[in-house]
């Protein structure tokens, strides 16, 4: 943080500055389901996006980037357009989105930074949250963890285009250290389910593969239609009243209707609905085992998560398939899957700390061999669970920086 402190100073002069530390998150169940309004589970991770900032009275919005070219500099009421696959684009959508129905006077200076190779840890919307709480700190404006939530969505599916559900947001904001949070993205009701006493000691361990892409550019667009195309074949296969295609959430197609005609619904749109179905049978009974504190069965629900998403969601890429079959064949490893949307970034696992060394022996000694295009760029890591994004106020930055 001291250096994000000291770029600030060299930029934008001798300022009092705020923090916002908004985590990355991992899913460790109900992969590829928010979208069709599924229940979900999340952690957030004590690796984070920083941002230190001082508002600013003239209205202009300039964020440098520790991690990318360029400062984005605009005044707020002149918020530029998108420009696909510029990391500006979300201080540019969180203005607007907050501009919907809040007033803005006030825009903010700010260098921002990342903590660990970002691809599959949501950090699209943690920087978005940093943004929406910087903004709304510099304009005095009142927020609950709900506003937050819905504002960061807006500029993930408006701005943006992404079609995805509230899974990155709820985790960034509402995760709880050592809690599960379960959110159904349906009612958008949580519970944050306490882990057991005898839970024994967990880390994540954070593969990161160095394949970058785009959501927008990937399949994930045309893996929620397909998803809605399912819908929609079960519901003329059943008699129901049809779903406007855009409308259509495999949350309201019943159990029931799904394994009376599962059967005739034709190829992938058949993957997809196994998939959905399976996932959240998964979440249920991942549930009751971090209940229970059994690592040892929720591991093996994240592994079954994992296979469907790569036979039955058709998700991934050859390289995230090595980085899996490699965590599931090492000693220590309880679980694991692929990470956010699943067709860049990174593999995610629960491990047992004894073995992290023997985990990442066993990661270099095959990932290099079989992917040397990344062998200079791929990490393994290793973080513990954290609480949801928070705002250090001026007074408490320098206890953090002893």
């Amino acid at each position: 943080m001291q250096k994000l402190v000291d770029t600030f100073t060299q930029l934008y002069g001798e300022q009092q500055v705020r923090l916002i530390q908004s985590p990355l998150r991992i899913c460790p169940l109900g992969a590829h389901v928010d979208h069709q309004d599924g229940i979900v589970t999340g952690m957030a991770l004590d690796a984070y996006v920083e941002m230190v900032f001082a508002p600013s009275d003239d209205g202009y919005i300039r964020v440098s980037s520790m991690d990318f070219p360029d400062e984005e500099y605009f005044h707020i009421d002149r918020v530029p357009e998108m420009l696909p696959g510029f990391w500006g684009n979300y201080i540019r959508g969180a203005v607007l989105s907050l501009q919907q129905d809040r007033k803005l006077r006030y825009g903010f200076q700010a260098v921002i930074s990342g903590k660990l190779p970002i691809g599959g840890l949501s950090s699209s919307a943690a920087v978005t949250t940093a943004y929406l709480m910087a903004l709304s700190e510099a304009n005095q404006l009142d927020y609950t963890k709900k506003d937050l939530i819905s504002y960061s969505h807006w500029v993930e599916t408006e701005f943006i285009g992404l079609k995805n559900g509230i899974l990155d947001q709820s985790a960034n904001i509402l995760s709880k250290d050592n809690h599960l949070l379960v959110m159904d993205c349906q009612t958008e009701e949580h519970q944050l389910v306490d882990k057991a006493n005898s839970m024994p000691e967990f880390e994540v361990v954070v593969v990161y593969s160095g394949v970058t892409q785009a959501l927008i550019s990937t399949d994930y667009n045309n893996r929620v239609d397909e998803c809605k195309v399912a819908g929609w074949i079960v519901e003329e296969l059943a008699g129901l009243k049809r779903t406007a295609l855009q409308d259509v959430k495999l949350r309201n197609i019943s159990e029931e209707h799904y394994r009376r005609y599962r059967d005739q619904v034709p190829g992938k749109f058949r993957k997809r609905l196994d998939h959905f179905f399976t996932e959240q049978e998964r979440v249920r009974s991942g549930i009751e085992a971090w209940e229970q504190g059994d690592l040892v069965q929720f591991g093996k629900l994240m592994f079954e998560s994992g296979e469907s998403s790569i036979y039955q969601y058709e998700s991934g890429c050859p390289e995230l398939v090595t980085i899996y079959q490699v965590l599931k064949e090492t000693e220590g490893v309880y679980g694991a899957r692929f990470s956010g949307a699943g067709y860049r970034g990174c593999c995610i696992g629960l491990i047992d700390p004894a073995y992290k060394e023997q985990i990442k022996a066993n990661i270099d000694a095959v990932y290099p061999n079989q992917h040397p295009a990344y062998k200079d760029v791929y990490k393994v890591h290793f973080c513990k669970t954290n609480n949801g994004a928070r705002l250090v106020g001026a007074e408490d930055i320098g206890t953090i920086l002893k």
